[in-house]
């Protein structure tokens, strides 16, 4: 029984329709808080794995209260997973079919499942920075600021051709062999409003990422596992990241390595 519901579940509210309806939300203060929202993805991974080791360690105590604090300011569309998902384990309650777990423990994992519900989105932003780095550029970009390089050094070169004194053909010829390349102060500006437009895709990336997961089962396969942990009522519950925190946080580990190896290589 439970199975059904949840697969009814996830096709009315992460199927095409109910993520167009979802992203609806979107369409305001989000857009201001996904800047922010992902500079802080890295405290976020931080302290749950410090909250993890905690509670492995035995102070279990220490770790719950650390693995309860909200790093992420609260979206609008965050909270309308938080309500649709809370309503739909509240509904299986009434249907003989809830979870052994308290209230409180309920609402610390709905909340920690639409912050994993955040990071697909970010894993589904690298992937799409990567594709246009590969075919933009011929290189791996799995990050904005390793395509910040690339794009501040296509700018640099249109406006150097723009300026040539002898006109664009012959500038566009002189710096084929001479590129142009960007100044600190332009991949600055470049790292600045790739990052406002990443923040953004990432606002609405489950557009694409809900529906293809509904497809892959991906949706159903994560909200069993979190009613499985409510059943067994483990107190770790929520103290170890998901894995797909810890797949976005390797995407910006492996920006980070692409501009270092571009620093050693000069």
């Amino acid at each position: 029984m439970r199975r059904d519901e949840i697969r009814r579940f996830v096709a009315a509210r992460y199927g095409l329709r109910g993520t167009l309806s979802l992203h609806r939300r979107a369409l305001g203060p989000d857009l201001l808080r996904a800047p922010l929202n992902v500079a802080l993805s890295p405290l976020f991974l931080l302290t749950r794995l410090v909250a993890g080791l905690l509670s492995l360690a035995g102070l279990r105590r220490a770790g719950s209260w650390l693995a309860s604090r909200r790093i992420f300011l609260g979206s609008d569309v965050a909270r309308q997973v938080e309500a649709d998902l809370g309503a739909f384990i509240h509904k299986l309650d009434d249907k003989g079919a809830g979870v052994a777990a308290p209230a409180e423990t309920v609402a610390k994992a709905v909340a920690d499942y639409a912050g994993t519900r955040n990071a697909v989105a970010e894993i589904t932003t690298s992937l799409l920075v990567l594709a246009a780095g590969l075919a933009l550029f011929h290189a791996a970009t799995p990050g904005v600021l390793s395509l910040a390089g690339p794009v501040a050094d296509m700018r640099a070169q249109d406006r150097a051709i723009d300026d040539f004194l002898l006109g664009r053909g012959l500038g566009r010829l002189w710096h084929g062999a001479f590129p142009a390349r960007h100044d600190g102060l332009q991949l600055l500006l470049t790292g600045a409003v790739l990052a406002v437009i990443a923040s953004v895709v990432t606002t609405f990336a489950g557009l694409v990422a809900d529906p293809l997961q509904v497809w892959t089962g991906t949706h159903r396969r994560r909200i069993r596992r979190l009613l499985a942990r409510l059943d067994a009522a483990d107190p770790r519950t929520g103290a170890l990241p998901e894995r797909e925190h810890l797949l976005a946080r390797l995407g910006d580990l492996s920006d980070a390595a692409v501009i270092l190896w571009r620093y050693l290589r000069g």
